[in-house]
């Protein structure tokens, strides 16, 4: 009697369904539950939604077995094929219908917000206003089509303000099971127009509070969603700088203009609980005394300034690492080693994500004020102040003491491009899919390994052994990942009319702004 889509269209995750009719009344009763809603409130939806994204953005499979891998925050210590860039397609499937599935949760926000016959319902109590509450569903869903496109590159895509006859995705009454691809560039412009509307409005209405408890992320604060909104369309403006200059100066100066992270306290955080089933990801996925992820050498030299443009020690480096439990000393697991020398090095002489990453009440990161700092540096050719703003930032963030971050502003060199963009990755850390992101549109750090570079050099057996890094696939960190597989039967037609736009579906294929 009842059926639900998977694809693009379908409220997921919590009990609000599309139905079809019997057509027997007597059969309507039969099938009407009486311990589910008719209409489930739309802070309900709201914490599912925001729980659903970041679920999805910080899976195992795309972050720690994808990007956080790509980034060499991480390495592993068994299997190293995903170290090497040989990566199931399986993974792709499963981060595609988890984003769509929040995507469709926070696009019901907005039409129970706009339906005549349910808005007053929907603005109900805590709710808040109608306007304040479509503008927070577009934040989120501007943040989650921005992290499928920069996976991706042309995907489905729906805006609210804009009625393109590209955007078909998530269209129901009737279901569009089979939704056109829309060009990077369409939705990055679509993007930055949504963050622009919503941010005016919420700044309208700064005073007000909306969702109350259930927005784990502001817990209902207007002013910091449009802090968060113009933060995150002065990143998305800077990624497409090249694309289009004008457009990018002009949101900038915008953005910058009503305003955006200005302190720690800006941060946007979704924070996890100690308890099951609301545990961070990362808690999630190294459960089961699981060892097969460590941190990477790269990082761990980094932060002991044996790697890259600092040398002095990086009083991050105990929050993002552990010592070892064979020498309580960081050692940190070589990158991209063959296969055959996956377990050259146990769990217990290599460095574990440390206990504050890895903690069950994580905060998740979508956006914080370092990075924001690091963004005027660069658009203001290398602000030295705003290199130093966002390095101490990252510091207190990470709960470094007072005198430890003096010492290291002390030492730490004058800002030029490279010094800028390192200390950003080393602020990204566990951020998978945005350092993914700047290391793709940047090139830096300088120091990641790369093709052919020594990752190990010693004894085996008795013998003296070099291994190189040599990746399964392609010559550099991928550039993008294939579409679900799914995609190439359900929507065959719009999949082939995207590859012909965009090029081969392989993971070589560089996106629209970093061509």
């Amino acid at each position: 009697m009842k059926r639900t889509h998977l694809l693009y269209t379908t409220l997921l995750g919590i009990s609000l369904f599309t139905t079809s009719s019997c057509s027997k009344s007597v059969m309507s009763d039969i099938n009407t539950d009486p311990n589910r809603p008719a209409i489930v409130t739309t802070p309900t939806i709201l914490i599912t939604a925001e729980k659903q994204l970041v679920n999805a953005l910080r899976s195992e499979e795309i972050s720690l077995r994808g990007a956080q891998l790509f980034t060499q925050y991480f390495s592993q210590n068994i299997y190293t094929d995903q170290s090497r860039y040989q990566i199931p397609t399986g993974y792709s499937d499963n981060y595609w219908t988890a984003t769509y599935k929040a995507l469709n949760n926070l696009n019901d926000i907005i039409k129970l917000n706009t339906a005549a016959n349910t808005k007053a319902i929907a603005s109900a109590g805590t709710a808040g206003s109608n306007v304040n509450q479509i503008a927070i569903a577009r934040i989120l869903k501007s943040y989650a089509f921005h992290s499928l496109t920069d996976v991706f590159g042309n995907i489905p895509y729906q805006s609210y303000g804009n009625a393109d006859p590209d955007f078909e995705a998530l269209q129901q009454d009737p279901d569009n099971l089979a939704p056109k691809y829309a060009s990077q560039e369409k939705i990055y412009k679509d993007i930055l127009n949504e963050l622009k509307q919503a941010a005016d409005t919420l700044i309208k209405y700064k005073g007000e509070k909306t969702f109350g408890a259930s927005d784990v992320i502001y817990q209902g604060d207007n002013a910091k969603w449009a802090k968060f909104a113009n933060s995150l369309r002065l990143r998305l403006a800077t990624r497409i700088k090249t694309k289009d200059a004008n457009l990018a100066q002009t949101h900038i100066a915008d953005a910058i203009n009503k305003g955006i992270f200005t302190a720690n306290s800006d941060n946007a955080v979704f924070k996890y609980s100690k308890t099951s089933p609301n545990e961070a990801p990362l808690f999630r996925a190294t459960t089961s005394n699981r060892r097969d992820f460590a941190i990477s050498n790269v990082i761990v030299e980094a932060l002991q300034g044996k790697r890259g443009p600092f040398t002095a020690a990086d009083p991050r480096l105990d929050k993002y690492a552990r010592p070892t439990t064979a020498t309580n000393t960081y050692f940190g697991q070589p990158y991209g080693l063959p296969l055959a020398a996956g377990n050259l090095f146990p769990a217990d002489k290599v460095s574990l994500p440390g206990t504050v990453i890895n903690a069950a009440d994580y905060g998740e990161v979508l956006l914080e004020y370092a990075e924001v700092a690091f963004l005027l540096s660069e658009n203001s050719n290398w602000d030295q102040t705003q290199y130093v703003n966002g390095t101490r930032a990252s510091l207190e963030k990470w709960g470094v003491a007072a005198s430890d971050i003096t010492a290291y502003l002390d030492k730490l060199p004058a800002a030029n491009k490279e010094r800028v963009l390192s200390q950003k990755y080393l602020a990204l850390f566990n951020q998978s899919i945005e350092s993914w992101s700047e290391v793709r549109r940047t090139g830096y750090p300088l120091f990641l390994i790369k093709k052919g570079d020594v990752v190990w050099s010693g004894t085996v057996d008795g013998k003296p052994v070099t291994y190189t890094f040599n990746p399964e696939i392609g010559d550099a960190i991928p550039s993008r990942l294939v579409y679900p597989i799914k995609e190439q039967s359900t929507n065959k037609v719009n999949y082939q009319a995207s590859l012909a736009q965009q090029g081969d579906d392989v993971i070589t294929n560089k996106l629209w702004w970093n061509k």
